[in-house]
């Protein structure tokens, strides 16, 4: 039997009814038995990142999302693309915990999805998303890759994902995951 590993899943969406929070909403019947899959704390409340303030102290929201992400075995972030990028408040919960003592990101096994209602699917947001990533030392997964393109006919009004490929690809995506989590965790 495979090691159980636990996976934080962060949604770079802080909108409910988000199609990326829909997807990350479904990743817990779509993975395989080995993954546990627990949702990050929230980042809504980080201020703007200011070395002046993390000279002070981090804020008590900034430790606990950090101490999540230590104490995971790997990380999935599903995010939307704003403004062909990475939205502000994910990249600001990235500086902050990029510049704390001991970086959370560090040799830790990432994977990225991304929603979105164009064509592209958010491919330009995970592109950024890794640069960043591999900044602070991040391991990232790199493929099947999951681009949910033309959401809105893929995910229904209760925010439910209806669509089979997509499903299929994500859980692709998770079985692939969780060896490379186990094969970097060593």
């Amino acid at each position: 039997m495979a090691e159980q590993l636990k996976v934080l899943v962060i949604c770079g969406s802080l909108r409910k009814g988000s199609y990326n929070a829909a997807i990350a909403r479904a990743l817990p019947k779509l993975a395989p038995p080995e993954l546990t899959l627990v949702d990050a704390p929230s980042y809504a409340g980080f201020p703007l990142y200011n070395d002046d303030v993390r000279v002070a102290g981090a804020p008590a929201d900034v430790e606990a999302f950090a101490a999540a992400i230590r104490a995971a075995d790997g990380v999935i972030i599903v995010s939307p693309e704003f403004n062909w990028s990475i939205p502000g408040p994910l990249k600001n919960a990235i500086d902050w915990v990029s510049k704390l003592k001991d970086v959370p990101f560090k040799d830790k096994p990432v994977a990225l999805q991304s929603a979105s209602t164009g064509q592209v699917g958010g491919a330009r947001m995970q592109y950024h998303l890794r640069m960043s990533l591999q900044s602070i030392d991040a391991q990232l997964f790199g493929r099947p890759e999951v681009f949910v393109n033309f959401a809105s006919k893929k995910i229904d009004d209760k925010g439910e994902l209806t669509d089979d490929a997509v499903k299929d690809i994500i859980k692709q995506q998770l079985a692939a995951f969780a060896k490379f989590v186990a094969r970097v965790k060593v």
